[in-house]
């Protein structure tokens, strides 16, 4: 795995959107580290409490508190701003929550991406963009009657996009805006525009709800047990550091080769993904302790049953491979939350997490 280079990305000027989210949290801090100049653009914290503020995120960039659907707010931090790079993140990131409330959904995940794009166009001097979307974006294929067995396929970039729920078709919306802007605007200014698919992310300081280890830690340190939805559900689970070591990587090489602006994937390989019922158990033997529930009807509205990537672009032609196996990235998790749980300070312990991630392998 390439780790970000510090020489690159030291006095870059960055603008990071949904800087106050979980993943936004942990990129801030890294590039911070890194030496960049960053400046953060999202709403308040969406959970209490946050990693963005028991990590003292706010200190370490030049934080505004602006709603990405802002238009013209937006527009006026990205000029004050003066980025050199963007990375955009800012959305409404949850599945379930997009069948309550699809039109914030589609209004924040796509009309947001527009916003953000516009703003790159009409600021001018930004070389490099990554857009996050998610690996949610592929037309659903689904495992039963597939040529190939499920651990053996995983959607590559060239798969058809498509969405089921509000979520995946909102950021399958955004992967078309943003090859729309840049081929009609962004490529002939000259800036390097490139979309990212991530798989499922797990990491020390998410408190959302609906998501597996969240809502495990959540049920364990309080002594009680976890309710498991859809236990044979299967994801491609990875450390938080994997797509962000991704994505900063694949800006730094956006910046030295323009035609490299394309879609990628960053996830495990497809026969690493793995079932929600297999995370479960290795948080529960990484902690100790810990009793699940598996329910065995499908409760809520319709989610994938079955979901991997093919990663071997961003491999190929990023350099970028997973550092963490799945085992190792449930133990860190575990005790990035029972070390906190502790009292332990939250940067530092994401500090050692990214230390442990860019020491050589």
């Amino acid at each position: 795995m390439m780790a970000p280079q510090a020489d690159f990305w030291a006095g870059k000027r960055v603008l990071v959107t949904g800087h106050t989210g979980f993943k936004g949290s942990w990129l801030t801090l890294w590039l911070a580290r890194l030496g960049a100049n960053v400046t953060g653009v999202a709403l308040a914290p969406p959970t209490r409490p946050s990693l963005f503020e028991l990590a003292n995120v706010a200190t370490v960039c030049t934080s505004h508190l602006c709603d990405i659907r802002d238009a013209e707010g937006v527009n006026r931090i990205f000029h004050a701003a003066r980025p050199e790079i963007v990375l955009h993140l800012a959305a409404q990131p949850l599945v379930r929550e997009s069948y309550r409330e699809p039109v914030a959904t589609f209004s924040t995940n796509v009309l947001g991406t527009v916003h953000a794009l516009e703003a790159i166009r009409q600021t001018g001097g930004i070389r490099a963009a990554v857009i996050v979307t998610t690996d949610k974006v592929y037309r659903e294929e689904p495992a039963a009657g597939m040529n190939t067995t499920p651990a053996a396929h995983g959607y590559a970039e060239t798969a058809p996009l498509g969405g089921h729920d509000p979520y995946a078709a909102s950021k399958a919306a955004s992967e078309i805006i943003a090859e729309s802007y840049r081929q009609a605007f962004l490529h002939e200014a000259g800036c390097a525009v490139a979309t990212a698919r991530a798989g499922n992310v797990i990491g020390g300081g998410d408190w959302s709800a609906d998501r597996i280890l969240p809502d495990a830690m959540r049920a364990w340190l309080a002594g009680q047990p976890l309710v498991v939805r859809r236990p044979d559900a299967v994801r491609p689970w990875q450390h938080v550091l994997e797509p962000l070591a991704g994505y900063l990587t694949l800006a730094e090489k956006l910046w030295h080769d323009p035609s490299l602006a394309s879609a990628y994937n960053f996830g495990p390989p497809p026969e690493a993904a793995a079932s929600v019922r297999t995370v479960v158990q290795l948080a529960c033997e990484a902690l100790g302790r810990g009793d699940a529930i598996f329910q065995t009807a499908a409760e809520g509205p319709h989610e994938s049953a079955w979901l991997a990537l093919d990663s071997s672009k961003a491999a190929d032609v990023l350099g970028v491979r997973p550092r963490f196996d799945l085992a190792a990235s449930i133990t860190r998790t575990v005790a990035w939350y029972c070390r906190q749980s502790r009292g332990e300070p939250a940067a530092a312990l994401c500090n050692a997490d990214i230390d442990a991630f860019e020491a050589p392998a």
